[in-house]
């Protein structure tokens, strides 16, 4: 919509130029040059520090996928399955050890619900119990309610003697950094990027653009109205960049990838329970758009 506004104005201004031959009409190179260099400056450190509100996204589920990993490990290894005798496997035990895995999966995948603002709890249903869901439903944040039966269960296999007290200790250092992890993601996301900030840069875009054409309709002519498109793309390209990554949370093809990142913490987890991970594609939309992912 702004390439369209200025390419008409360009137009307009051209062809009033040529039409009524009015020479007064031209302005300094210089002024526009100026502004479009101290533009350029503005924009550069806006989208840098989009792009560092993206990373910092990106990092914080790099950490949520390790500590996924480790905390099924955790829960893998240092839970035996209580082979004694000869006798089968305690079946407590081994439910138990699939509960809390299958209900990490759904944290993964809630999170990134609840980051997004949607329903969190409806595609949760295949990886929680009964019990579970009963618990969730008083919650707002599903995730944190996820995370609190995480520690109820730890200190009952403290309490069955599954776990000694220094490997209670470790799993639940592995919760801490996990909510640790969901408050950063929090954060980013209810931290609203400075609206003055992105007003005046556009502001300023808007009269840069009202003052090129004056600029250089008497260098270039009728090739005007190319250049100004030419420039004004440039300009309104790294402004939008800098927009869409500022906010890595509201599921545009340029966020953090949250979706395709639970799926390959599910297919990990899975594989560490002896369930194999659906061998099929499973898409998910981004702005009605699919997007595959081979679990």
């Amino acid at each position: 919509m702004e390439l369209a506004l200025v390419t008409l104005y360009a137009g307009v201004v051209t062809f009033l130029y040529h039409t009524y031959n009015v020479t007064g009409w031209s302005v300094p190179i210089s002024i526009p040059m100026i502004m479009g260099i101290v533009i350029s400056l503005l924009l550069a450190f806006r989208s840098n520090q989009a792009y560092d509100r993206w990373w910092e996204a990106r990092t914080i589920w790099g950490a949520i996928v390790n500590d996924s990993r480790s905390f099924a490990r955790q829960i893998n290894t240092f839970i035996d399955n209580r082979i004694m005798d000869g006798k089968i496997p305690d079946n407590d035990v081994y439910f138990f050890k699939e509960r809390i895995v299958k209900r990490q999966i759904a944290w993964c995948h809630s999170l990134s619900n609840h980051l997004r603002g949607k329903h969190t709890v409806g595609k949760m249903e295949k990886h929680l119990c009964r019990k579970d869901l009963l618990h969730i439903k008083n919650y707002n944040n599903v995730p944190m309610a996820l995370l609190e039966l995480h520690g109820y269960d730890l200190k009952m296999a403290l309490s069955n003697g599954w776990i000694n007290a220094f490997q209670h200790i470790e799993m639940d250092e592995t919760l801490t950094r996990l909510c640790d992890a969901m408050g950063k993601c929090e954060r980013i996301k209810n931290t609203v990027f400075p609206a003055t900030y992105s007003v005046y840069i556009h502001f300023s875009l808007v009269v840069f653009f009202m003052l090129m054409p004056f600029a250089m309709i008497e260098y270039i002519s009728f090739l005007t109205v190319p250049a100004m498109i030419t420039i004004a793309a440039s300009f309104f390209l790294i402004e939008k960049m800098a927009v869409h990554l500022q906010d890595p949370f509201e599921n545009r093809p340029t966020d953090t990838p949250m979706t395709a990142i639970c799926f390959n913490i599910e297919r990990d987890l899975k594989q560490m329970i002896n369930e194999q991970p659906v061998k099929e594609m499973e898409t998910a939309t981004v702005e009605n758009k699919k997007v595959f992912y081979v679990l």
